[in-house]
Protein backbone atom coordinates (compact mmCIF):
# COMPACT_ATOMS: atom_id res chain seq x y z
CA UNK A 1 0.00 0.00 0.00
CA UNK A 2 1.85 3.06 -1.04
CA UNK A 3 1.46 5.76 1.14
CA UNK A 4 -0.81 9.16 -0.42
CA UNK A 5 -0.70 13.04 0.39
CA UNK A 6 -3.75 15.37 0.38
CA UNK A 7 -2.75 18.58 -0.20
CA UNK A 8 -5.07 20.97 2.02
CA UNK A 9 -3.74 24.52 2.67
CA UNK A 10 -6.75 26.38 3.29
CA UNK A 11 -6.70 23.89 6.50
CA UNK A 12 -3.74 25.95 8.10
CA UNK A 13 -5.41 29.29 9.01
CA UNK A 14 -7.96 26.87 11.19
CA UNK A 15 -4.26 25.35 12.79
CA UNK A 16 -2.94 28.68 13.51
CA UNK A 17 -6.09 29.84 15.25
CA UNK A 18 -5.61 26.68 17.45
CA UNK A 19 -1.78 27.70 18.15
CA UNK A 20 -3.03 31.16 18.98
CA UNK A 21 -5.60 29.47 21.67
CA UNK A 22 -3.32 27.66 23.14
CA UNK A 23 -0.70 30.36 23.41
CA UNK A 24 -3.46 32.47 25.06
CA UNK A 25 -4.25 29.55 28.07
CA UNK A 26 -0.30 28.94 28.32
CA UNK A 27 -0.22 33.06 29.48
CA UNK A 28 -3.70 32.56 31.87
CA UNK A 29 -2.16 32.01 35.07
CA UNK A 30 -5.76 30.19 36.48
CA UNK A 31 -5.12 27.35 34.28
CA UNK A 32 -1.68 26.64 35.29
CA UNK A 33 -2.66 25.82 38.91
CA UNK A 34 -5.78 23.73 38.16
CA UNK A 35 -4.50 20.31 37.24
CA UNK A 36 -3.83 17.34 39.34
CA UNK A 37 -0.10 18.01 39.54
CA UNK A 38 -0.65 21.27 41.06
CA UNK A 39 -2.95 19.24 43.59
CA UNK A 40 -0.40 16.49 43.90
CA UNK A 41 2.31 18.96 44.80
CA UNK A 42 0.78 20.82 47.04
CA UNK A 43 -1.33 18.35 49.14
CA UNK A 44 2.45 17.02 50.52
CA UNK A 45 0.85 15.02 53.30
CA UNK A 46 -1.66 13.21 50.90
CA UNK A 47 1.07 11.46 49.11
CA UNK A 48 -1.16 8.01 48.92
CA UNK A 49 -4.54 9.33 47.72
CA UNK A 50 -2.34 11.57 44.87
CA UNK A 51 -0.01 8.13 44.59
CA UNK A 52 2.84 10.35 44.97
CA UNK A 53 5.83 7.54 44.91
CA UNK A 54 8.66 10.31 45.63
CA UNK A 55 9.12 13.90 45.29
CA UNK A 56 12.37 16.33 46.17
CA UNK A 57 12.27 20.57 46.40
CA UNK A 58 12.05 19.98 42.40
CA UNK A 59 9.21 18.02 41.59
CA UNK A 60 7.85 15.01 42.11
CA UNK A 61 6.72 11.26 41.06
CA UNK A 62 3.79 9.86 40.95
CA UNK A 63 1.41 7.08 39.34
CA UNK A 64 -0.84 7.92 35.85
CA UNK A 65 -4.16 7.39 37.18
CA UNK A 66 -4.86 6.08 33.39
CA UNK A 67 -1.74 4.01 32.71
CA UNK A 68 -0.83 2.77 29.64
CA UNK A 69 0.89 -0.35 31.25
CA UNK A 70 1.05 -1.54 35.00
CA UNK A 71 3.79 0.90 36.78
CA UNK A 72 3.08 3.97 34.21
CA UNK A 73 4.28 6.77 36.19
CA UNK A 74 4.74 10.41 35.48
CA UNK A 75 7.24 12.93 36.55
CA UNK A 76 6.84 16.61 36.64
CA UNK A 77 8.75 19.45 38.20
CA UNK A 78 6.81 21.75 40.20
CA UNK A 79 6.68 24.82 38.62
CA UNK A 80 4.20 24.67 35.66
CA UNK A 81 5.91 25.22 32.09
CA UNK A 82 3.94 24.28 28.71
CA UNK A 83 7.18 23.21 26.97
CA UNK A 84 10.26 21.84 27.52
CA UNK A 85 12.72 24.70 26.72
CA UNK A 86 10.08 27.22 29.04
CA UNK A 87 12.71 25.85 31.54
CA UNK A 88 16.04 27.10 32.26
CA UNK A 89 18.92 24.75 31.48
CA UNK A 90 19.08 23.50 35.57
CA UNK A 91 15.66 23.08 35.65
CA UNK A 92 16.12 20.53 32.77
CA UNK A 93 18.73 19.05 34.82
CA UNK A 94 16.48 18.99 37.24
CA UNK A 95 13.78 16.90 35.47
CA UNK A 96 15.94 14.70 34.13
CA UNK A 97 17.51 13.77 37.45
CA UNK A 98 13.63 12.71 38.80
CA UNK A 99 13.05 10.91 35.29
CA UNK A 100 16.62 8.88 35.74
CA UNK A 101 14.94 8.32 39.73
CA UNK A 102 11.57 6.70 38.20
CA UNK A 103 13.71 4.73 35.90
CA UNK A 104 15.17 3.14 38.80
CA UNK A 105 12.02 2.66 40.98
CA UNK A 106 10.36 1.47 37.82
CA UNK A 107 12.75 -0.93 36.91
CA UNK A 108 13.86 -2.56 40.86
CA UNK A 109 9.62 -2.53 41.70
CA UNK A 110 8.64 -4.26 38.48
CA UNK A 111 11.33 -5.79 36.70
CA UNK A 112 10.37 -4.98 33.52
CA UNK A 113 11.18 -6.72 29.97
CA UNK A 114 11.62 -2.81 28.66
CA UNK A 115 10.75 1.43 29.39
CA UNK A 116 9.19 3.49 27.51
CA UNK A 117 10.50 7.42 28.10
CA UNK A 118 9.13 10.19 26.64
CA UNK A 119 6.83 13.73 27.00
CA UNK A 120 3.59 14.83 24.58
CA UNK A 121 4.68 18.78 24.25
CA UNK A 122 1.40 20.49 23.01
CA UNK A 123 -2.53 19.32 22.77
CA UNK A 124 -1.24 18.33 19.20
CA UNK A 125 1.25 15.54 20.14
CA UNK A 126 -0.98 14.17 22.75
CA UNK A 127 -0.83 15.98 25.78
CA UNK A 128 -3.78 15.54 28.27
CA UNK A 129 -2.51 18.81 30.14
CA UNK A 130 -0.40 20.66 27.75
CA UNK A 131 0.05 24.20 30.26
CA UNK A 132 2.56 21.44 32.81
CA UNK A 133 4.75 19.75 31.05
CA UNK A 134 5.57 15.87 32.38
CA UNK A 135 7.71 12.86 31.41
CA UNK A 136 5.70 9.26 30.83
CA UNK A 137 7.75 6.40 32.07
CA UNK A 138 6.09 3.07 31.02
CA UNK A 139 7.13 -0.39 31.97
CA UNK A 140 6.77 -2.23 29.21
CA UNK A 141 6.45 -6.37 28.71
CA UNK A 142 6.38 -8.44 26.05
CA UNK A 143 2.70 -9.13 25.36
CA UNK A 144 1.40 -6.52 27.46
CA UNK A 145 -0.22 -4.82 24.43
CA UNK A 146 -2.74 -7.22 22.34
CA UNK A 147 -6.26 -7.54 20.24
CA UNK A 148 -7.68 -6.10 23.61
CA UNK A 149 -6.72 -2.66 22.70
CA UNK A 150 -6.56 -2.97 18.72
CA UNK A 151 -10.73 -4.97 18.71
CA UNK A 152 -11.74 -3.67 22.11
CA UNK A 153 -10.33 0.06 22.46
CA UNK A 154 -9.33 -1.16 26.25
CA UNK A 155 -6.25 -1.64 27.88
CA UNK A 156 -5.54 -4.84 30.38
CA UNK A 157 -3.68 -3.28 33.63
CA UNK A 158 -3.10 -6.23 35.71
CA UNK A 159 -2.94 -4.70 38.87
CA UNK A 160 -4.09 -2.28 40.87
CA UNK A 161 -2.63 1.76 41.50
CA UNK A 162 -2.51 0.94 45.51
CA UNK A 163 -0.41 -2.08 44.48
CA UNK A 164 2.15 -0.46 41.94
CA UNK A 165 1.81 2.80 44.35
CA UNK A 166 3.59 0.48 47.45
CA UNK A 167 5.80 -1.18 45.04
CA UNK A 168 7.13 1.72 44.02
CA UNK A 169 7.28 3.45 47.00
CA UNK A 170 8.90 -0.45 48.95
CA UNK A 171 11.49 -0.09 46.12
CA UNK A 172 12.99 3.96 47.45
CA UNK A 173 13.98 2.25 50.60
Amino acid sequence: MAHQDLWAPWRMAYLQQLESQEADARTNDSNRSANFLRAAWEDESNAAAHHVVYRNEHGLILLNRYPYANGHVLVALADPRPTLMDYSVSQRAELWQLVDTAVDLVQRAFHPQGINVGFNQGRAAGAGLPEHLHVHVVARWGGDTNFMATVGAIRVVPDSLENSWSRLRAAIH
